[in-house]
């Protein structure tokens, strides 16, 4: 029994030493990377492809084929190298020390010798080579690791990088909450002072009431006074010696009886009461934060028979992302700027913004709402009458087109089976410009309101909103209407504000970065986009050409002027293929232009 138990110890620790042993060479080997193994062959190094499962030997074809055809091992078997078998490893027999152990006791579940095979003990049992067994624990071993290898790791790496992504999105939900609530605290604070100020008027015209009565009153009393001081005149003159005749005749005249006292009434000042307000009265005044009594959602968790298709397609993302890596690094200005083709946009007038949709369509808009879907082609696909002006429109990255309803203050979500729903109300707030960002869907909307600095609100897709630029470091307000808006690459929100001539740049987290006020006074910014390389392309209405900025906003050059046949640029993008689109002012023509190489 005690041979028995410590045989199974033997076992087990082989399973762990073979697990631990495979996990680790694994963990050091890409799962995707390829092996080069050389024929075990003295003095060959060629590339090996099969396995004498007999002498464990790896070997390549050559060597395969003579040890085939060698006498001594013409009758060995060999195997393709992935099918081999692993070598046993050597252990000594307690018992019998000049044995290997090689057998595996089926009924005992016990390794041995050959020579305790044949013991009393194990007289009548099945024995199977324990070298078998070894090579088939080495294959579920290697199941084993392949499985959390190209499943199990993955899936548990994807669910991290998901709870980061919920924990940006928790942050940035609550910073637009603590946003809000200093915003409300603000609007309470504005109310609180209109209000104190008409009750203190309200008190100034009691008080000037409640005088004026007694200024009357007072001035009663002093013509009395004055009254009393005449009489007493009199009297004094009547005690007079030589008016003897007068101080009878005036005993007998009812001028001795004096006027009484005037009556004047006490004045009733008001009475403030103060408003009887608790702490949570203010909290309820300045919204109620809430958490949803919904239950948690589990997080899906992908099954494991996607795991090959998964795998290809991370491969061919990664081909994407460096290809495209490739294609940036690539990329520089053209030393002239060339022509690609021209489209017509029916419907419209002009063209005030364009916004690329997915499948080679185009929108474009102009000052009067009319929002037109094109094909390539000049083909018109779809028109929608709005309230928008300038750049008020842009597609997501589902394909779907998002456009601003001034007149209604909300913001419309047209799908690609051209529906369309409300998908964000701002209240008090027209949105006047929108854009969707290519790097998380976020959305940007420019809006207005009257008697507030105009402000550059976030939203996720799901529209909830996260975040509010408005003003810089010194409480001054960024913007004085945002005509147009794109993101640049490292996320910095750009804005062309043509009332305060500038383009206004502030970085993710609504820091500002820089003005860009042109070369020269008289800058009237329009249309505005980046490029995959950092630069922004604004539209200046004055000079008739298009400014190429870098990403700090340097000033590049004069990108598009008179010269390549622009009259009035007004809206301006740049597709996947790097070409710069250029809808104008009092035609429907939008024309391509290539400028980088």
């Amino acid at each position: 029994m005690i041979r028995a138990s410590s045989s199974r110890v033997w076992l087990f620790n082989l399973k762990v030493t073979l697990i631990h042993t495979m996990a680790l060479s694994e963990s050091q080997i890409p799962p995707d990377a390829q092996h080069y193994l050389v024929c075990g062959t003295e003095d060959c190094e060629r590339n090996c492809q099969f396995y004498c499962n007999d002498c464990h030997h790896p070997m390549c074809e050559q060597c395969r084929d003579r040890h085939q055809k060698s006498p001594e091992t013409k009758g060995h078997e060999v195997v393709p190298y992935k099918q081999r078998k692993r070598q046993l490893p050597m252990q000594k027999c307690k018992i019998h020390p000049t044995k290997d152990i090689d057998l595996l006791c089926e009924e005992c579940q016990i390794p041995l010798c050959s020579k305790c095979a044949t013991t009393i003990e194990h007289r009548g049992h099945v024995f199977t080579d324990l070298e078998m067994v070894f090579t088939e624990k080495c294959s579920s071993c290697n199941v084993e690791v392949t499985k959390i290898r190209s499943y199990f790791e993955p899936t548990s790496q994807d669910l991290k990088k998901e709870i980061a992504r919920d924990v940006t999105e928790i942050k940035k939900i609550m910073e637009g909450v603590r946003t809000s609530m200093k915003a409300e605290a603000e609007s309470v604070k504005k109310l609180v002072d209109t209000v104190t100020s008409d009750k203190i008027k309200q008190v100034d015209k009691i008080e000037q009431s409640l005088l004026q009565t007694l200024n009357s009153q007072n001035k009663e009393i002093d013509d009395y006074i004055n009254y009393l001081n005449d009489l007493v005149r009199t009297f004094y003159g009547y005690l007079s010696p030589s008016n003897i005749e007068q101080l009878t005749f005036a005993l007998k005249s009812e001028n001795l009886i004096i006027r009484p006292i005037p009556e004047t009434l006490k004045p009733v000042p008001p009475v403030f009461t103060a408003g009887q307000y608790s702490k949570e009265d203010i909290a309820k005044l300045l919204g109620i934060i809430t958490v949803p009594n919904i239950k948690p959602e589990n997080r899906k968790i992908k099954p494991m028979e996607t795991v090959s298709i998964q795998l290809k397609l991370t491969r061919k993302q990664r081909k994407q992302d460096r290809e495209k890596s490739d294609v940036k690094q690539t990329l520089c200005l053209s030393s002239s700027v060339t022509k690609v083709r021209k489209y017509k946009v029916p419907g419209v007038g002009s063209v005030f913004h364009i916004s690329l949709g997915k499948s080679g369509t185009l929108w474009g808009s102009d000052m009067s709402g009319n929002l037109v879907q094109t094909d390539l082609q000049g083909n018109q696909l779809q028109k929608i009458q709005t309230s928008g002006r300038d750049g008020y429109h842009t597609v997501t990255q589902d394909g779907d087109m998002i456009y601003t309803d001034t007149d209604n203050k909300v913001i419309n979500r047209t799908r690609t089976d051209n529906t369309i729903t409300k998908f964000i109300e701002t209240g008090d707030w027209e949105p006047f410009s929108v854009h969707s960002s290519h790097i998380n869907g976020d959305l940007l909307v420019g809006m207005i309101k009257e008697g507030e600095p105009s402000k550059v609100t976030r939203y996720n897709k799901t529209g909830t909103e996260i975040q509010n630029i408005q003003r810089d470091d010194k409480g001054r307000g960024l913007y004085r209407i945002p005509h147009y808006i794109t993101e640049n690459i490292n996320g910095d929100v750009c804005v062309s504000d043509y009332y305060k001539h500038a383009v206004v740049v502030v970085d993710k987290s609504g820091q500002h970065r820089f003005s860009y006020k042109g070369q020269r006074s008289g800058f009237y910014p329009y249309g505005i986009c980046t490029d995959v390389l950092g630069h922004i392309l604004v539209c200046d209405y004055i000079s008739k050409t298009v400014h190429l900025l870098d990403q700090d906003g340097r000033f590049l050059s004069l990108l598009l002027t008179d010269q390549q046949g622009i009259k009035y640029p007004y809206s301006v993008c740049v597709d996947d293929k790097n070409n710069l689109w250029v809808g104008q002012l009092a035609t429907n023509t939008v024309t391509v232009y290539k400028y980088l190489h």
